[in-house]
C-alpha cells in the first residue's frame, strides 16, 4: 500500500473529518467507535481502548467481508465486548465502515438495543453526507472566486 495515496485520498480526508466531528462527543467511558476505510486505515475514538482489545487484522477483514456481502448491520462478540458494524457510505461513494464496540456487553443485551445502535450507526452516514455536501459547496465557492478573480484581472 502506498501511504501517500491513502493519506491524499478523498475517502481518507472525509473519514478524518467525520472522526474529528464525532469523537469529541463520544462519552469517556462509553462505547468505542471505530471508523475504517476500504484500505484498512483505522480511526478509533479511543486508541488505548482499541489496543486493549487486541483485535487482529484478520478479524477486521472478516467483518468487512460480511458487510461487503450485504449482511448489515453485523453483530459479533469479542471477549467481553459486542461489536456492531455497518458500511459508511453516501449517495456519491462508499467510504468504508463504522463500528461500535460496546464494552461488558453480551450479544443478548446488545440485541435488545440493536435499534438504538442502528440509529447511531445511521447517524454516521448522515454526518458523512453533510460533510461531503459541505466540501462540495466549498469547492464550488472557491472555483467561483477564482473565476471572478481572473475576470477582474483580465478586465484591468
Amino acid at each position: 500500500m502506498n501511504i501517500y495515496e491513502s493519506v491524499a485520498s478523498e475517502s481518507f480526508a472525509l473519514n478524518e473529518q467525520i472522526a474529528r466531528q464525532v469523537f469529541d462527543i463520544v462519552p469517556e467511558r462509553g462505547p468505542l467507535v471505530i471508523i475504517m476505510d476500504k484500505l484498512g486505515n483505522i480511526w478509533p475514538s479511543d486508541s488505548e481502548a482499541l489496543a486493549k482489545l487486541d483485535i487482529n487484522e484478520s478479524f477486521f477483514k472478516e467483518l468487512r467481508a460480511k458487510i461487503d456481502d450485504g449482511a448489515e448491520p453485523v453483530m459479533t462478540q469479542m471477549g467481553q465486548c459486542s461489536i456492531v458494524a455497518t458500511e459508511l457510505a453516501t449517495e456519491q461513494s462508499d467510504r468504508g465502515y463504522v463500528m461500535i464496540v460496546v464494552p461488558k456487553s453480551s450479544p443478548e443485551s446488545t440485541l435488545t438495543s440493536v435499534d438504538l445502535v442502528e440509529m447511531v450507526l445511521n447517524q454516521f452516514g448522515l454526518i458523512a453526507r453533510l460533510i461531503e455536501k459541505n466540501n462540495y459547496l466549498y469547492d464550488v465557492q472557491m472555483k467561483h472566486y477564482r473565476v471572478c478573480g481572473q475576470s477582474t484581472i483580465a478586465s484591468n
